[in-house]
């Protein structure tokens, strides 16, 4: 909040994805963040995803994305105009 981020990268190896992720979109949502793009990565299980795109991430990337393709994502998707 107080860096006016545009996106926000966050990357989970330690299995609490469907605990940490919906509480940090949920503590953006309270303070007005829905402009900021959150997209997730790390190893998370192909039956959480949609989940997680229900409560607001908007693209997860697991092990081996090359990194042109997070980046293309986010040239794209930035919910901000630039």
């Amino acid at each position: 909040m107080q860096e006016d981020v545009d996106v926000l990268c966050l990357s989970i190896l330690s299995g609490a994805h469907m605990t940490l992720l919906p509480e940090i979109v949920d503590l953006m949502k309270r303070r007005n963040l829905d402009d900021v793009l959150v997209i997730a990565g790390g190893i998370i299980p192909d039956e959480d995803i949609p989940k997680l795109k229900e409560i607001g991430i908007a693209e997860v990337f697991g092990p081996g994305t090359p990194t042109h393709v997070t980046i293309d994502y986010i040239k794209s998707n930035l919910r901000r105009k630039l």
